[in-house]
């Protein structure tokens, strides 16, 4: 089993998404170990970049102060590297294809392999063009995790036969972000995706309130969560972590009650 299989072996997952260096890699760290102590089961961490157009205002927001603050693609490796240590959940990097052409796929992929990366989103990559990293990463034990959205339709079986490691399920159009309701139709979509493979599935975009995690748990494998983590690191900067602790904690037990 992959270990990012072993997320979703005990129950539903919950995902807490954490952009790498917001505001600085010192509260990431203890963002990261809170999230982990208080029941994350697998750990979404953003490469900051400078053009992240699947992201709504507030994880743009994030991104511009990670880069403003100096963080780098390499500076993130030995973070990861460091946090490894004692944080034992699965963490998968969630970029874009750019950073990774930029710092050439195969030497990505072998530093995330020697830094404890299990796996990487690439939310700007289409299905058809993920050959041009698949074969990479599949040679460094990195699972390339597939997006699926509600535009997906008539490509849901052919995305979800290739899946590794987890399917991102897009639960709305549009970017990233808190949304009052979702009403994007993820059962239909979660029905086909269980038809086609036995690689689970878990919903983000959107979510940020308990009984919304509950519910697209209750529909999936695991609920995802970026934009309302954001904002607490936001709002409450280098004292972030103790609030995104309590979070995950309530979030947890709300899918999995």
């Amino acid at each position: 089993m992959s270990n990012i299989r072993a997320a979703f072996a005990n129950g539903k997952a919950f995902i807490p998404f954490i952009t790498c260096g917001d505001p600085d890699l010192e509260t990431t760290a203890k963002a990261v170990r809170a999230a982990a102590e208080n029941g994350a089961d697998l750990i979404e961490l953003g490469i900051p970049f400078s053009d992240p157009t699947a992201e709504g205002p507030v994880i743009q927001g994030a991104n511009i102060r990670a880069l403003a603050g100096g963080v780098t693609t390499d500076k993130i490796f030995d973070f990861v590297k460091e946090l490894r240590r004692d944080v034992k959940i699965p963490m998968v990097f969630m970029t874009y294809a750019n950073v990774v052409y930029s710092y050439d796929a195969e030497r990505f992929m072998a530093r995330c392999c020697e830094s404890g990366i299990d796996g990487i989103i690439l939310p700007d990559l289409p299905f058809e063009e993920k050959d041009e990293f698949s074969s990479v990463a599949k040679q460094y034990g990195v699972d390339l995790i597939s997006l699926i959205a509600p535009t997906s339709e008539n490509r849901i079986a052919m995305i979800a036969k290739e899946a590794e490691g987890f399917i991102y399920v897009v639960s709305s159009l549009g970017v990233t972000g808190e949304r009052t309701e979702i009403t994007t139709n993820i059962g239909d979509i979660v029905k086909v995706i269980r038809e086609n493979t036995d690689v689970p599935c878990a919903v983000g975009f959107g979510i940020s309130k308990p009984e919304q995690a509950q519910k697209m748990a209750s529909l999936s494998d695991g609920a995802i969560v970026g934009s309302a983590i954001i904002k607490l690191l936001e709002k409450y900067g280098k004292d972030a972590p103790e609030h995104i602790g309590a979070y995950v904690r309530e979030m947890k037990t709300a899918i999995t009650e």
